[in-house]
């Protein structure tokens, strides 16, 4: 009876692996010796999850790099096998490749001097000084969590286009006009402990009315009137109320206690959910499912929502949620909507009269959209990073969450313009490849973007006047685990001699 070892190695003999330094997606140990490949079969009856199956007629081979017995094999050269390796090499390349943002778009190309900036490609972010190195800090507490996001905040929302960064209906009003704004009252609260669990929960209730069927505001990049005329607006500086020719009713005109609910739901201690004792938050899932593509099961595409949150001066907070596909194994990642949502506290949340509470909050239809030259330059960076662990017997501190590991470093940072930025207007077809950062009102960044070595990168920016920057970023690596989130305060390096450190 022929051994299973040889049967196994002749099975792999048309990879010619003496051709290619290209590493095979098992792991198995070449070496030229005799201008013939061995490999190293490891048949122990022990389960190792992580070894490849190989299969030849329905038997089935384990490969491990214990315990390893070489074995020389001889034959006749595959000449077909740089072609396998190549085909297989594109393949490989393909698949990083496709883990990118489908679609393509085209816009009208008027004028490029004096536009705005609606998306572009990344900008480079480069290390000066590093001020602190990475230290560890405490992990926040849940209490003091909960007690910060708690209580009534009144706000504005608005859905933008992935593609062009424009403003998307959110909801079709009575009489079948397109509405574009709207108003959110939250009323958020902790409850005491579930059944199974020692940690409160946050209960949050959000009631929203629409209104704005005229779309953004001309100043702002809307695509009200004409273009030129809207562009040469823009540089005399016109107000909003001018180019609109509308004004929009107050917060305080609409009865929300007869408005639809457009959220209600529980968080808890949830593994996905990393947060910070100021309010901060990044919530979403913990493994995205990747993997080989099956053909019977075209029709699953999982999607999941990204929530996460900036607080500035403890009464204001930004929330931005991005609704992302994965098709195709978790290569192909489309993004399906991004809402944005401004939210300003008004009162604690047992009160139950809030109409005297004023909001000072512009819709973001009448605002100006922030631009890349607004946020280059130099930047005094401080980073809070939490990174989960896996795999290991942790006790998550009376909770059910995955146990994280935060860090924390200070640097001065340069940050570069942006690649291939497309302007308001502009009639080239946009590849979504290219497509990383969505320039918004309101002074908001949102960005999806896969690197180089496969990492996706879920993010969101708040710049402020004061010069100030807030960051929210969520990576994911090539097996789908969540792999690290990071918060993130810029200050903008406003003095022409740095003080000496």
């Amino acid at each position: 009876m022929q051994s299973p070892c040889i049967d196994a190695c002749k099975t792999l003999r048309s990879l010619s692996l003496t051709h290619t330094h290209q590493q095979l997606p098992f792991s198995f140990c070449t070496r030229r010796r005799n201008s013939y490949p061995f490999i190293s079969c490891n048949f122990n009856k022990r389960n190792n999850n992580r070894s490849p199956n190989i299969s030849k007629n329905g038997a089935k081979f384990k490969f491990n790099d214990t315990n390893r017995e070489r074995v020389k094999v001889k034959g006749k050269e595959n000449v077909w096998s740089i072609d396998n390796e190549i085909a297989k090499a594109d393949k490989d390349k393909e698949k990083l490749r496709r883990r990118k943002k489908r679609g393509g778009r085209r816009m009208k190309n008027l004028n490029r001097k004096g536009d705005i900036v609606m998306v572009s490609g990344s900008a480079l972010m480069e290390v000066e000084t590093v001020l602190q190195t990475q230290e560890p800090v405490i992990q926040p507490s849940w209490n003091t969590f909960t007690s910060s996001v708690s209580g009534i905040w009144k706000g504005v929302g608005a859905v933008f286009s992935p593609i062009t960064a424009g403003m998307e209906p959110i909801e079709i009003g009575s009489k079948d006009e397109n509405l574009f704004d709207c108003y959110t009252l939250s009323y958020i609260k902790a409850t005491p402990p579930a059944s199974g669990t020692l940690k409160s929960q946050i209960q949050r209730k959000i009631n929203w009315v629409t209104l704005n069927p005229y779309g953004e505001a001309p100043l702002n990049g809307g695509s009200n009137g004409s273009p030129e005329k809207n562009i040469n607006q823009f540089k005399k500086g016109t107000s909003d109320k001018k180019l609109t020719g509308h004004s929009l009713p107050k917060f305080e005109s609409f009865d929300f206690g007869r408005s639809d609910v457009m959220e209600d739901d529980v968080m808890g201690m949830e593994p996905g959910l990393v947060f910070f004792e100021d309010g901060s938050y990044s919530r979403g899932p913990v493994d995205i499912p990747v993997g080989e593509f099956e053909e019977s099961k075209y029709y699953l595409s999982p999607t999941f929502k990204f929530e996460q949150c900036l607080v500035k001066g403890c009464h204001k907070r930004l929330r931005v949620v991005h609704t992302i596909e994965f098709s195709n194994g978790g290569s192909d990642i489309q993004i399906m909507r991004v809402a944005v949502y401004e939210e300003q506290w008004v009162g604690p949340a047992n009160i139950s009269d809030n109409s005297d509470l004023e909001m000072d909050l512009k819709p973001f239809s009448q605002r100006k959209r922030v631009q890349p030259s607004e946020l280059t330059g130099s930047w005094k960076v401080f980073e809070m990073s939490a990174t989960p662990i896996y795999g290991e017997a942790i006790e998550a501190d009376e909770s059910n969450g995955t146990p994280y590991v935060y860090l924390c470093t200070e640097n001065l940072k340069k940050r570069s313009l942006p690649e291939n930025p497309v302007y308001f207007g502009e009639e080239e077809m946009l590849d979504m490849q290219d497509v990383t950062v969505m320039w918004l009102p309101g002074g908001v960044t949102a960005y999806v973007d896969v690197n180089k070595d496969g990492i996706l990168c879920i993010g969101v920016g708040w710049y402020s006047d004061e010069g100030i920057n807030l960051v929210m970023e969520r990576d994911y690596g090539l097996d789908g685990k969540l792999k690290e989130v990071r918060w993130k305060s810029e200050m903008k390096r406003r003095w022409t001699n740095p003080p000496p450190m």
